[in-house]
C-alpha cells in the first residue's frame, strides 16, 4: 500500500527516518492517530501497514483531496470503471490529441471545483487522479481563485488506474475518519493517546522556491507561529508529536526561524532529496526538520 497520488512534498523517501521517530507504545498504549495535513498520506499508509489502531482521523484543508479520500473509501468501485476508461483512452491518444484531452477534461475539473452538487464527487475524484497523474511533474497547484492550472506533462503511458493499490487503500480507509477544514477542527480527537504527525505546507528556502498553493490560502510565516501554538496546545494534552518542515539554514545559515519557534522541543536534521523542480540537476539532497516532543 502506497500513496494513490504524487504530491509536492510527498514523505515516501523521508519514511526510514519518519518510523525511527514512531513512539514507544504506538499500537498499544498510543492507540489513536491523527495528521491534519494528510497531503499524499505516505506516513499514514505506512501505519496503517503495521499498526491495528483504535481510532484514525485524517484532514486537509484542500477539499478536492479530501472528496477523493472519501470516493477510495466509499465509492472504490465507480472509481475504478472511470479511472480504467480515462486510461485507455488516453494510451490510445497521440500527444496532440492528449493535450486536448487533458484540457477539456482540466476545465472540467475547475467547473465542477466551483459549480458541482454532491452527487459530482466520483467526477471529480476520478478527475482529481488523472490529473495528477499527467500533469506536469503530479504537481497540484492552484491559483488565488482555486483553479487548478498545471500544465500536462509529457510522460509515455501514464499509470492512471493503479487498481491494486487503490483497492488497498480503500480497504485500508474503511476505519478511518475523513474530514476537511482548518487543523483546529481535529483538536477534540487529540488526547494523551493519540500520535500526530503534522506535515504543513513548507516554508520556502529561497523567495523563488515558495510552493504553497495547495489550496487558495498562504501558509506564511504568520501561519507557522499559529501552528506551533497548536503544537504547544497538543503537547499540554500529553499527545506523541512529529513536526516536519523544511530547514531554512539550506540556504541561510543564520536563519533559526524555526529552531528559534521549537526551541522548547527535539529537532533533527534528516537528508531528503528534493523531488519537485523542473531542472532534474537542481533536485539535490537538502535538509529537512523532523522536529518532536520526546
Amino acid at each position: 500500500m502506497k500513496p494513490f497520488i504524487k504530491w509536492a512534498g510527498g514523505k515516501t523517501q523521508l519514511l526510514p527516518e519518519i518510523r525511527k521517530k514512531y513512539p514507544e507504545g504506538l499500537g498499544v498504549t498510543i492507540n489513536k492517530y491523527c495528521e491534519p495535513f494528510i497531503g499524499g498520506g505516505a506516513v499514514l499508509f505506512d501505519i496503517l501497514s503495521h499498526y491495528a489502531l483504535k481510532e484514525i482521523l485524517i484532514n486537509d484543508i484542500n477539499k478536492d483531496l479530501i472528496n477523493t479520500y472519501a470516493q477510495i473509501k466509499n465509492n472504490i468501485e465507480i472509481l475504478l470503471n472511470d479511472l480504467s476508461n480515462m486510461q485507455n483512452v488516453f494510451w490510445d491518444m497521440n500527444m496532440d490529441d492528449r493535450k486536448i484531452y487533458y484540457y477539456n477534461k482540466r476545465d472540467r475539473f475547475n467547473f465542477l471545483k466551483l459549480n458541482s452538487a454532491e452527487k459530482y464527487n466520483v467526477e471529480k475524484a476520478t478527475l482529481f487522479i488523472f490529473l495528477n497523474k499527467t500533469c506536469f511533474n503530479g504537481l497540484f497547484r492552484v491559483n488565488k481563485k482555486g483553479l487548478f492550472n498545471v500544465p500536462i506533462g509529457a510522460y509515455k503511458n501514464p499509470i492512471i488506474c493503479d487498481k491494486e493499490n487503490l483497492i488497498e487503500v480503500s480497504k485500508a480507509l474503511k476505519n478511518v475518519t475523513i474530514i476537511t477544514g482548518n487543523y483546529n477542527n481535529i483538536l477534540n480527537f487529540i488526547d494523551k493517546n493519540t500520535f500526530v504527525y503534522i506535515d504543513p505546507p513548507y516554508r520556502p528556502i529561497s523567495e523563488t522556491a515558495s510552493f504553497t498553493s495547495y489550496s487558495e490560502i498562504d501558509f506564511n510565516d504568520a501561519e507557522q507561529v499559529l501552528l506551533e501554538k497548536f503544537v504547544d496546545i497538543i503537547n499540554f494534552r500529553g499527545a506523541k508529536i512529529v513536526l516536519s518542515n523544511s530547514d531554512p539554514k539550506n540556504i541561510t545559515e543564520n536563519d533559526n526561524f524555526f529552531d528559534d519557534l521549537y526551541e522548547s522541543y527535539s529537532i533533527k536534521r534528516v537528508s531528503a532529496r528534493r523531488r519537485i523542480n523542473c531542472n532534474a540537476n537542481k533536485r539535490a539532497d537538502i535538509k529537512e526538520l523532523l522536529i518532536s516532543n520526546y
